[in-house]
């Protein structure tokens, strides 16, 4: 992945990513307008493996929700997100991705 790349994924993630999972297995899931169809696009391109659902219309509401989880967290977005100054960028983030990893055993 290109320098851009990571950084387009890093910034969606600090900007709208949800660090949790269902309580069986881990999951980073970032949910926005349908208008953004196009970035989510961009993310199944950047993370193999990654699920796209939608669109969704609920309570007025239009979006789409990306999710990874499985293979994909593990093997290829776990370890890029690792690679970079997550903590250095934004400490809430940085707080709810460990916290995710601590609870999963990741």
């Amino acid at each position: 992945m290109a320098s851009f790349e990571e950084g387009l994924l890093l910034g969606v993630l600090i900007g709208e990513g949800h660090f949790g999972g269902d309580g069986k297995q881990p999951q980073i899931t970032v949910r926005m307008h349908t208008r953004h169809a196009r970035l989510f696009q961009t993310l199944l391109s950047l993370c193999p493996g990654s699920k796209l659902y939608g669109p969704y219309d609920h309570g007025g509401r239009h979006y789409y929700q990306w999710m990874v989880r499985g293979d994909a967290l593990r093997e290829q977005l776990i370890p890029r997100l690792d690679a970079l100054p997550l903590e250095d960028i934004d400490l809430h983030v940085y707080e709810r991705y460990t916290d995710m990893k601590q609870r999963y055993g990741l």
